[in-house]
This record gives C-alpha cells, sequence and structure tokens, in this order.
C-alpha cells in the first residue's frame, strides 16, 4: 500500500519553489522531483511553466553557475562540465554560454595549480607511471588532453 503523501498543484508549487530558491536546479531535476511527489504529467507540466514564468527555473542561469561552481571549487575542466550539463539535459546553446562564464587565464592557471598539486602527491618513481598517473587525474577531471599533455612535457621532461 503505498501512502505517500498527495500533493495539490498549489501545494507542489509551493514546494519545488522553495526548492528551486535554495540553488538553480535544472528541469531534470525538478521534474524528477516532482514524480517523486507523485504528480501526474499534466501537473508536471503545468508546474513547470509557472516556475519558468515566476524566474524559480531558468536553464541558462542553472548552466552558469553550474559551471562557475563546479570549475571554482571542485576545479573541473571544460569536458567534464560539458558531459554534466548534458547529462541534464542542458540545451548547447546554454553549455556554451555556461563555458564562456570561465575566464580563459583562470582556466589555465588552475590547469598549473592542479597538476603541481597532484605532482607532489604522486610517490611513483618510474617516470612514464609518474607521467601516465598524472595525466589520468588530469583527464578524469575533464581537462582537454592537449592542454594536460602540453602541462606534462612542462613538468616531467
Amino acid at each position: 500500500m503505498n501512502h505517500a503523501k498527495s500533493y495539490t498543484v498549489q501545494e507542489a508549487t509551493k514546494k519545488i519553489e522553495s526548492y528551486c530558491a535554495y540553488q538553480d536546479r535544472c528541469h531534470k531535476e525538478v521534474v524528477s522531483k516532482l514524480k517523486d511527489m507523485g504528480m501526474i504529467p499534466l501537473a508536471i507540466d503545468t508546474i513547470i511553466a509557472q516556475l519558468i514564468e515566476d524566474r524559480f527555473l531558468n536553464e541558462e542561469r542553472f548552466a552558469k553557475s553550474f559551471a562557475r561552481g563546479k570549475f571554482n571549487i571542485k576545479k573541473w575542466g571544460k569536458n567534464r562540465i560539458v558531459r554534466e550539463l548534458k547529462f541534464r539535459n542542458i540545451s548547447k546553446y546554454n553549455i556554451t554560454t555556461a563555458l564562456k562564464e570561465i575566464e580563459p587565464e583562470a582556466y589555465l592557471t588552475t590547469l598549473d595549480d592542479l597538476a603541481h598539486k597532484r605532482l607532489q602527491q604522486i610517490t611513483e618513481t618510474n617516470i612514464q607511471k609518474r607521467r601516465k598517473k598524472l595525466a589520468d587525474y588530469l583527464l578524469y577531471r575533464g581537462w582537454e588532453s592537449h592542454l594536460v599533455y602540453e602541462k606534462l612535457k612542462e613538468l616531467i621532461p
């Protein structure tokens, strides 16, 4: 027997408004949350339209703050940010706009800092294995391969 609380469209809208006000959300997260609340597709569409109209939901704003946050806090490269935004069904236009939030100078400085810091943590003595460990780490974090390999040449000649 399903004893989940049932919501009216107004109650669900209020609940989702505070969910969106807490931090920027993408459409996919909001739809998922509404489905978890047991809302029917028609109600979900109505609520989403209302949230967009009232500016609680804005994919461009979400994409920009996501890109800034993941770059500044988690030190992710552009590839990882793009992959995560695509996973959230963000449009190509909004992804491109979001990447413009990252300053090119700050991007390269962050890569440099990250590479130096990680290199100091790698205890491997074999040069090739050392290179591979650093490359794998930076690639996993979403840094573009050409930048990673340039950095490797510079740090481990």
